[in-house]
């Protein structure tokens, strides 16, 4: 049974109610939610980034890892986002904040974002295998051997790998 708030609980320093809040502040600080476990990161990085281009947000705070780290890179190289940059690196709830592109007012520089490779069921394509999505007006990008790259960059060298999401 747990202590009631304000009574002294199992952990140093305070009640467990106000690390929740202080865990929450310092969440909010840096513009990254706490909540439940995530199962597929990659997949809500994906959808954090969709839902803020439909009101237009000009940054979106993803919490961070090393993949998604790439993939902002990635989205960088390819013109999708502005840029991007790490907010608390080192600490528990380090970020990356993605600095979102538009063409016009009306026109995001992301039209879509579609995850291939999920938890359940992983994608993978071999180096004669990677996929012209859309006709090849939309990039793909794969987790290979050598690093995260786009499929252009993969089927160039020769590499297969995990097809992780296309972006248009």
């Amino acid at each position: 049974m747990l202590p009631r708030d304000g009574a002294p609980g199992p952990f140093a320093g305070g009640t467990e109610g106000e690390l929740v809040v202080g865990k929450r502040r310092e969440a909010q600080r840096i513009g990254v939610g706490i909540g439940m476990a995530v199962t597929d990161p990659i997949a809500d990085m994906l959808t954090r980034i969709r839902n803020a281009i439909v009101p237009r947000h000009e940054t979106v705070s993803i919490p961070m890892s090393k993949i998604k780290l790439e993939i902002a890179r990635i989205l960088r190289e390819e013109g999708f986002i502005e840029g991007y940059e790490t907010v608390a690196a080192g600490t528990r709830h380090a970020a990356i904040r993605i600095q979102l592109h538009y063409r016009s007012k009306e026109e995001p520089g992301i039209s879509g974002l579609k995850r291939v490779s999920k938890p359940g069921l992983r994608v993978y394509v071999g180096k004669g295998e990677i996929p012209r999505y859309f006709g090849g007006l939309a990039g793909s990008i794969i987790s290979t051997s050598e690093g995260v790259m786009t499929g252009h960059q993969a089927w160039r060298r020769g590499l297969g790998g995990e097809l992780l999401c296309y972006i248009w």
